[in-house]
């Protein structure tokens, strides 16, 4: 199997299209800007939502499924939200075809106009906020805590798989308070929620952080963030929780009745992410080889792979190879034995390189003879022989430290490009020279942030929640400055 990558050194951009096709993830579709998961990228986005489904669920919320088309008048009831989402939205405008005059086209029946549009959902706070109006009366119905596993469609123009697509897969957590304070700390637990799965699934270290005004949600009063790094050195977004105040519920007119029996709005959270973590999987971690998954989200941990030149050695071979995997199953390892006699091993090692299988075991006839098993490491692309007695147990700790290697590699390459810099050369010199976060102060103005934008492409990707207390002048205006931000060009 020949893969026939283009290099990351030579070209990032397009090492990574060519490896999410090649390595089976996703291709593109006959929809403009919308692409086909395949079932090895569907395999391993089922395991993320597996987890993060987990972990919602342990934190007290329940899944619902609301719908996918939202009436245009809901999203004219909060200003802001709808200014936030107007120019990405598809929108709906009749319900019928018809066939042509000439009896082979198909046409819009101009008959069949809808009274009013639907919007396909960019997001669903609007129809989830008024269907809220009605389950929610007293304090006794508060906490609300909601998430949807959906679809949604905002109308990019510039497309990437996973990164970003006209129609993606994600979950939208929706909640409902009795007070300021617990919707805060539920938007502050999400973010907490998404770092956890980020660092120890993924293994990708995260910034945590708020958002500037000029980033914040569409509708939001407070953003919660985490901000992840590519090996290229631009920053991804990797899941946001927002604190909604009452902006919605005053919206929707959702009132409760408090224990004293006065009438108050709720107080609200949304918080979600989508496939795009698909992208950041494949970036942080990635080499010029192919995929590299950390073992806890490879839907493949350990594969198999027979070497044998007769049909008596196959079938022995074989036996070994099926206790190994029963072994290895009960400890809820997830393994598979690749017994096609239709490709050569090495095409096999190719293909499971490619596909960042964690961990490839190599049976062989002198393996049998000698009670051994060839091991090789898909991180470090290196090989172990280990004896048969030892193999469960030595593939179980290699599993956890691949984990955290991976994790460990990450960190040290995001540590090492967070560049603290004190005046706007040398913001454009890191900007353009070594990239990644840089570390500067910012007069808190949407203006100077936006001049900053236009002149450098580079955003405010966070307030990091752990920055230091520093006043300073800005590196833009010189202006006084509570504190540094990070800035860094982003996907």
């Amino acid at each position: 199997m020949s893969k026939n990558l283009t290099t990351r050194s030579e070209d990032y951009s397009k090492w990574y299209n060519e490896l999410v096709v090649k390595a089976d993830l996703a291709e593109n579709s006959g929809v403009r800007g919308c692409m086909v998961i395949k079932p090895y990228g569907f395999a391993i986005w089922e395991k993320m939502q597996a987890e993060l489904d987990r972990m919602f669920k342990e934190t007290g919320h329940q899944n619902a499924y609301f719908p996918l088309f939202i009436p245009k008048s809901y999203f004219s009831k909060e200003a802001s939200h709808v200014d936030g989402f107007a120019k990405e939205c598809a929108v709906v405008t009749h319900y019928r075809l018809k066939t042509g005059e000439d009896g082979k086209t198909i046409e819009v029946d101009p008959d069949a106009k809808l009274e009013e549009e639907l919007i396909v959902r960019p997001t669903s706070e609007t129809i989830i906020w008024d269907t809220y109006r009605g389950w929610i009366q007293s304090y006794r119905d508060l906490p609300l805590l909601i998430n949807q596993w959906a679809n949604v469609v905002r109308w990019e123009m510039r497309t990437r798989l996973f990164l970003r697509t006209a129609e993606f897969l994600w979950q939208e957590g929706h909640t409902a308070h009795a007070t300021e304070q617990e919707a805060v700390a539920e938007a502050e637990q999400m973010m907490n929620v998404y770092a956890d799965f980020a660092e120890n699934f993924m293994a990708i270290p995260v910034i945590k952080g708020i958002k500037s005004a000029n980033e914040r949600f569409a509708g939001a009063i407070e953003t919660y963030c985490i901000e992840a790094l590519m090996q290229d050195g631009k920053a991804l977004q990797a899941g946001t929780s927002h604190f909604l105040g009452q902006n919605f519920a005053k919206a929707f007119d959702v009132k409760f009745a408090t224990s004293e029996g006065k009438q108050e709005y709720v107080w609200a959270t949304s918080w979600g992410v989508s496939t795009r973590l698909m992208g950041a999987l494949v970036m942080t971690h990635s080499d010029d080889n192919g995929l590299v998954l950390p073992p806890n989200l490879a839907p493949i941990q350990v594969v198999i792979v027979p070497i044998y030149k007769t049909d008596e050695q196959f079938a022995a071979i074989s036996e070994e190879a099926k206790q190994l995997m029963a072994r290895l199953r009960k400890l809820g390892i997830s393994v598979k034995y690749d017994d096609r006699t239709t490709h050569k091993p090495g095409w096999k090692f190719n293909e499971y390189e490619l596909k960042g299988v964690p961990l490839r075991v190599a049976i062989g006839p002198k393996d049998l003879e000698s009670g051994t098993f060839e091991v090789a490491r898909r991180d470090t692309l290196t090989k172990q022989t280990v004896i048969s007695a030892e193999i469960v147990t030595y593939i179980q700790d290699m599993l956890e430290e691949m984990q955290k290697t991976l994790f460990d590699k990450a960190s040290q390459f995001r540590d090492a490009h967070i560049t603290e810099v004190n005046n706007f050369e040398e913001f454009k010199d890191v900007l353009e020279n070594k990239t990644g976060f840089i570390s500067a102060h910012w007069d808190g103005t949407p203006e100077t942030e936006e001049k900053i934008k236009e002149l450098t492409k580079a955003t405010i990707r966070c307030i990091p929640l752990d920055r230091k207390d520093e006043t300073g002048t800005c590196v833009f205006t010189g202006a006084p400055s509570a504190g540094r931000v990070l800035f860094a060009r982003a996907y």
